[in-house]
């Protein structure tokens, strides 16, 4: 008699275990279900739109609508404010993307109801209010923080070094020295920026992991990807892997797309 009770005991708490562990994993976004035919692009610090210019025609290529947000980076408000508009042009479903610190600006606009899922290239993760340079700080730092000039007007961006060999360390030199003449300056207040809102813990999420990146620590990129319940692909190539690996990056934007 009680080695049943036991036994039944043993097994109720089996079943209670299984089934917290379901629930667990049903509050985090699965794959998306929704097929999309716009893509939003956002870009990071230290560039401006022409940094997606390897994945937009491959995207195109598929059939997809593809529009790249050309961000002021003046504040992260801004910023979202400048996604929030190219959104509201667009007729349906969309994957909205980001690479760098654009994963702040599309973690904070991507809650609008056309975004069926989001898209992560070596980009910024962080929670609703959560201090994003505090939270990357218990990763060892990566080396092209060492290269940030700040200008006297509140502006800051990478010397040639540090753009060259660690922002873009696997482009062709040309390539690299071209980028950085297009180098954007983003204003030093997006550095203690905060978002408000975590669309990754509502929508579909993807990330792409650069397991070469000086400019992310790619340990601290699995975290945030693996926090987020991302689908998450590693590639082999440096903070700018959407330009030296662009069809690995558009094949996970078409699979978060439903292609």
């Amino acid at each position: 008699m009680q080695a049943r009770l036991i036994s039944a005991a043993i097994a109720s708490a089996t079943f209670l275990f299984a089934s917290t562990g379901a629930m667990a994993q049903s509050a985090a976004p699965t794959a998306n279900p929704v097929v999309a035919k716009n893509v939003v692009l956002v870009h990071g610090l230290y560039a401006d739109a022409s940094s997606w210019s390897e994945v937009i025609p491959l995207l195109q290529k598929a059939g997809l609508h593809v529009t790249a947000v050309q961000n002021p980076l003046r504040s992260l408000a801004d910023d979202a404010e400048a996604t929030r508009r190219v959104l509201a042009l667009q007729d349906g479903p969309t994957v909205l993307v980001a690479h760098s610190y654009g994963g702040m600006v599309i973690s904070e606009a991507g809650t609008d109801p056309k975004v069926s899922a989001l898209v992560y290239v070596a980009a910024r993760g962080p929670d609703a209010g959560e201090d994003y340079g505090a939270l990357a700080a218990k990763f060892p730092a990566a080396p092209a923080s060492a290269g940030l000039i700040k200008t006297p007007d509140g502006y800051a961006q990478l010397s040639e070094q540090a753009f060259l060999h660690d922002f873009a360390g696997d482009l062709d030199t040309a390539k690299a020295r071209t980028l950085y003449a297009v180098q954007g300056q983003a204003s030093q207040a997006i550095f203690s920026a905060r978002t408000t809102q975590a669309a990754w813990k509502v929508k579909p999420s993807y990330y792409a992991v650069s397991t070469e990146d000086r400019t992310i620590n790619p340990d601290f990129e699995r975290f945030m990807a693996q926090r987020m319940h991302a689908q998450t692909i590693e590639v082999k190539g440096s903070h700018l892997a959407l330009i030296s690996h662009p069809q690995e990056i558009a094949a996970l934007i078409e699979k978060a797309a439903g292609l």
